[in-house]
């Protein structure tokens, strides 16, 4: 999910996105050392994506 996607998101649907985004990576990091994980790769993309969705709701808290 790329900033330009993020930013056409209202508050709470970025706040659902965030929660998902995090319960997805929980889930990863216990396959991940469970050694079930092909494409660990995907574990920072999430971590990035989470960064991205936290700047933007930020951003969007201060501006309103």
């Amino acid at each position: 999910m790329n900033s330009k996607e993020i930013r056409e998101l209202s508050l709470t649907e970025i706040d659902t996105k965030i929660r998902e985004s995090r319960e997805a990576l929980v889930q990863l990091r216990l396959r991940k050392h469970t050694g079930q994980v092909e494409k660990t790769h995907e574990l920072r993309s999430i971590c990035k994506d989470i960064a991205r969705l936290e700047t933007i709701r930020t951003e969007k808290q201060n501006a309103a």
